[in-house]
């Protein structure tokens, strides 16, 4: 018998939470990502490091389905997803944010961290007002309070701080309960009373949700990851423990040069 989605969902047996091999990227004549071999634990937090051009957010793209691999393979939670759109990965559990936030500016602070709840859920395309005991409704204050954000709940998110959008997008991408996140530089821009919060944020996470972020601030960075790949012109130039990666000669050569945007 074929198994549910939320069976699948509360199942992740011994399978590790994102398996790619040989995962390749070719935009014409032009390799973003080549050979890609990576493999992350399910709880594990791990942090994707690179000067502009590495091909950090084009990894992520790939993962997540925006743009699909040309070359290689991925399992998430031992299925493999390579071919499945966007929309049939986040209903296994994962879940991205993007460098640029993807929010409803005329919208409150709850009202879209209730969307994003809908979103994600069997009732997505209801268009009935939420009910007083509505579980989404629920879900979507106690996600506000997780970002630290119920003060702000009512706000229109035009009003907000440009680090209090980074956080509502979080509590966005928190949204039906994900096995697996993908955070895209949540500190970029964010002051550094909002850094510490966000360090607050992701290290509160409950420990079996995992996630990989992307952060040029390796201050952040280093702060909530237990793992560290280094990468370089779409390759991965080395993996370790922060502590390895922070002290590695090479490693902050490289990380301090220069390069494209990526």
């Amino acid at each position: 018998m074929t198994a549910t989605i939320s069976e699948r969902l509360s199942s992740t047996g011994t399978a590790n939470a994102l398996e790619l091999r040989g995962v390749g990227k070719m935009f014409g004549a032009l390799s973003a990502l080549a050979d890609i071999d990576m493999t992350v634990r399910p709880g594990e937090r791990r942090a994707v490091l690179g000067s502009n051009g590495a091909g950090k957010t084009t990894l992520f793209n790939c993962v997540t389905g925006d743009f699909p691999p040309t070359t290689g393979s991925i399992r998430f939670f031992g299925e493999d997803i390579t071919a499945f759109p966007p929309h049939e990965r986040i209903r296994r559990g994962l879940r991205r944010t993007y460098q640029i936030s993807l929010l409803f500016s005329g919208l409150s602070v709850l009202d879209n961290v209730y969307l994003a709840s809908c979103g994600v859920s069997r009732g997505r395309f209801s268009f009935r007002r939420p009910r007083r005991d509505d579980a989404l409704m629920a879900s979507a204050e106690n996600l506000v309070r997780v970002v630290h954000m119920e003060d702000a709940k009512d706000t229109i998110v035009a009003n907000l701080s440009y680090g209090q959008q980074r956080q509502l997008e979080i509590a966005m991408a928190l949204s039906g309960a994900p096995r697996f996140i993908l955070f895209d530089e949540p500190a970029a821009g964010l002051s550094p009373t909002e850094r510490r919060d966000l360090v607050e944020i992701l290290t509160g996470l409950p420990g079996h949700m995992g996630f990989i972020i992307i952060e040029h601030d390796m201050d952040v960075a280093l702060r909530v990851a237990e793992s560290v790949t280094m990468m370089h012109n779409g390759r991965i130039f080395k993996e370790g423990k922060p502590a390895e990666i922070e002290n590695d000669p090479e490693v902050q050569a490289l990380y301090l040069g220069g390069g494209e945007d990526g």
